[in-house]
């Protein structure tokens, strides 16, 4: 079920009349009977996983959290026994989804191989992805650890943990809650004060702009993304710079839609999911950049692997061997494609260069009394910061390493700077109008982010301080633009939110 569908425009008005008018100590089985229908609307078969995934991470967890409770005269031997335990969660969740998602990645992998030596290749499997799996999977076994390190107590009641798992706002594509926060306020869910005018008011203005930026901005970008990449050999620099770009705003667009919807879906019912999106593109370095994008993940690998390995508490050598190690694993957890690995590897390779060139422009900035808090210094290292990530995410938009290789070498081989001033830039899937719709999509978005940038506020704590005249214009433009420009409808092939492949 699609959060821009019709389905859900039904499913979640039920959802909260009904959860509004349930006492409260059952309130939360709603959700939970709720989030599981949410889940099988795309395959019955996918809650098989979901409830194994729940099972046996609650199962672990009540045994750490026991463990935990015994005597100090045996504590080595009870850490060793908790490792264990961990170590049964860890390689159940991670083969789950090793088996679904990389298999016939690796089987590629060995048939390359096998094939450069002139031998018979592996067969390919026919497995479908469940929806959601790397996120739900790694949200449990983030709550695991928490138990493991005595962060959080193990939650002896298996609705509540089931909910947890499966809040159905954040199941398929996040924000990857962390124990502390989400099963801590699910814990506390009977005490909550449901009829809060403002704090609804903020969550629907939170869906609608999300609305706005998946059907309005992120799928008309599609548009001209998939026309560029598609016939890539077919286009010159202008095009394909303009694909590389649109896509950046795309993927933004749509992610970060998707996360508002789910934030201000769960704000409406009462629950304070955490942060997700940060003006990305705002970023002045690509540190600065994973502060605030995809940040749910970004610091569930820092937390959960990075640290592990050692983090910044080593030597140089191997701190910069973490970093490559957990940028590499994150691009392998957005996709089984080297493509995707060479992404996440080229983000740990900028970070590193970024540390080790640091003093050497300090020491430009001091001989040339750089005005390095000025406007015009900050707005282009976040210039060359976001040239960065666009090239960067060439590679993920990529269907291939070969594609991608091919499309670099096309942009930076055929020159065509007439382009821009013939008009053939609305022969790259979107006419005149429609180009000048994602137009407005993208300026409107960049006036919330600044606005977000400079002030901390989102867009319904801004408009929540506005005259009530511009409140209401703003939110009836908005809601106008999305009924009427926003691509969806029997004519329109709907595409799924990205992130939900992963």
């Amino acid at each position: 079920m699609l959060f821009n569908s019709i389905d859900f425009l039904i499913f979640f008005p039920i959802v909260l009349f009904i959860y509004f008018t349930l006492p409260a100590k059952i309130r939360y089985l709603w959700l939970l009977v709720a989030s599981y229908y949410f889940y099988m609307c795309w395959n019955p078969m996918y809650l098989i996983l979901i409830v194994l995934s729940t099972v046996i991470t609650y199962l672990c967890g009540i045994v750490v959290g026991r463990l935990r409770e015994k005597e100090n005269a045996i504590e080595d031997n009870v850490k060793k026994q908790m490792k264990v335990v961990i170590a049964i969660s860890f390689m159940v969740n991670i083969g789950l989804l090793i088996y679904f998602k990389y298999t016939n990645f690796l089987v590629d992998s060995v048939n390359a191989g096998l094939a450069y030596l002139n031998m018979e290749v592996l067969p390919r499997f026919d497995i479908l992805l469940p929806v959601g799996i790397s996120f739900y999977t790694f949200q449990a076994l983030g709550y695991t650890v928490d138990v493991y390190r005595g962060d959080v107590k193990a939650e002896k009641n298996l609705f509540q943990y089931a909910l947890f798992v499966s809040f159905f706002p954040q199941l398929v594509a996040g924000p990857i809650e962390r124990s502390q926060n989400l099963l801590g306020q699910i814990r506390k869910e009977a005490s909550h004060k449901l009829w809060d005018y403002q704090r609804i008011t903020s969550g629907l203005i939170t869906m609608l702009w999300g609305f706005f930026m998946k059907t309005v901005i992120a799928d008309r970008a599609a548009i001209l993304v998939d026309t560029v990449f598609s016939g890539y050999e077919s286009y010159q620099m202008v095009g394909l710079v303009m694909g590389a770009v649109t896509f950046a705003i795309q993927i933004y667009c749509d992610f970060a839609g998707y996360s508002a919807i789910a934030i201000g879906a769960a704000k409406v019912l009462g629950f304070e999911l955490m942060e997700n999106f940060n003006t990305p593109y705002f970023a002045d370095s690509i540190v600065d950049f994973w502060r605030r994008w995809h940040i749910s993940l970004s610091t569930w690998f820092r937390d959960y692997l990075y640290i592990p390995l050692g983090g910044n508490r080593c030597s140089k050598v191997k701190k910069y061997r973490n970093i490559l190690i957990t940028f590499g694993i994150s691009g392998l957890w957005h996709g089984a494609g080297w493509n995707y690995i060479v992404w996440g590897l080229l983000h740990g390779i900028y970070q590193i260069l970024e540390k080790e060139f640091a003093p050497l422009i300090q020491k430009i900035n001091r001989i040339l009394h750089t005005r390095t808090e000025s406007f015009g210094y900050r707005f282009c290292k976040a210039l060359f910061t976001f040239a960065l990530v666009d090239f960067a995410w060439i590679f993920f938009r990529a269907d291939s390493m070969h594609q991608a290789v091919h499309y670099i070498q096309r942009l930076f081989s055929y020159r065509d700077w007439w382009s821009l001033f013939n008009q053939s830039i609305y022969q790259l899937g979107l006419d005149v109008m429609e180009m000048h719709i994602l137009l407005f999509g993208i300026l409107l978005l960049l006036a919330v982010d600044m606005i977000r940038y400079a002030k901390g506020e989102s867009i319904a704590d801004f408009l929540e301080k506005q005259w009530i005249v511009f409140r209401w214009g703003v939110l009836l433009v908005l809601l106008f633009t999305c009924v009427v420009f926003g691509c969806y409808g029997p004519g329109f092939n709907s595409a799924q939110f990205i992130y939900f492949q992963f």
